[in-house]
């Protein structure tokens, strides 16, 4: 059971609001992919309820709702999908009239939402498989990185991507801002890593560097490119 505080920041304007669920996951690329309720087989909408389901709030007034998972009494560590995850929504029902500067009318409504993850008891596992490396040029977004890596794990993670470039010629050491990622159990994901603009012609070795599990566990791949800078 947990409780979610929801405030109506309006001076003048009432709000009615509506409480839903969706599913959630996460694209190749790390973005957060909305479903269906109960379409996807780590889904736990349907284990949800709220106290309040619809409900009105003054101006300036606040309102606590109780969120309630039931969890099916035969789900066990022994699971296949031992992480399941849902969005609760709190979304606007009564959408507010304005004017644009043309003096079209438009309607505006809030829509949030809070993402719910629910983890079996165990103990916690948490680990990566970097599969592939690759360099790549977009013309008009400059040049990348793409590490391609599988998670395994019985939780959802959290963790870094720290890359370094040695320049072979050199030895100049180049270091990238860490990239944060967030990843569920299963997921097989793609990370995109920036080049510098003005990262000079040569030949290079990167070494691309995943950190989780509080920083505590490492995997490490490299690739070895040539690089031409754009004129």
């Amino acid at each position: 059971m947990q409780f979610i505080d929801v405030t109506n920041p309006s001076k003048d304007y009432a709000l009615e609001l509506g409480v839903s669920f969706e599913d959630w996951s996460y694209s190749i690329v790390g973005d957060n992919v909305l479903s269906a309720k109960g379409s996807l087989t780590n889904s736990c909408s349907s284990w949800l309820s709220v106290s309040d389901p619809y409900f009105s709030l003054a101006p300036g007034e606040s309102k606590r709702i109780q969120v309630t998972l039931n969890v099916p009494k035969d789900m066990s560590t022994q699971n296949e999908t031992p992480v399941h995850t849902s969005m609760l929504f709190v979304t606007q029902l009564n959408p507010r009239a304005r004017s644009d500067r043309d003096g079209a009318t438009i309607r505006l409504a809030v829509r949030s939402g809070i993402k719910i993850y629910h983890r079996l008891n165990g103990r916690e596992q948490q680990d990566i498989d970097i599969t592939n490396i690759s360099y790549l040029t977009v013309d008009s977004m400059g040049d990348f990185l793409a590490a391609d890596y599988d998670v395994h794990s019985n939780t959802w993670m959290e963790g870094k991507v720290r890359t370094e470039l040695i320049n072979q010629e050199n030895g100049k050491k180049i270091n990238i801002e860490d990239i944060g990622f967030y990843a569920l159990p299963k997921d097989v994901r793609k990370q995109y890593i920036q080049l510098p603009n003005d990262l000079p012609s040569g030949k290079y070795v990167a070494s691309v560097i995943f950190l989780y599990n509080d920083q505590e566990s490492v995997k490490v791949g490299e690739l070895e490119f040539d690089h031409v800078a754009k004129k």
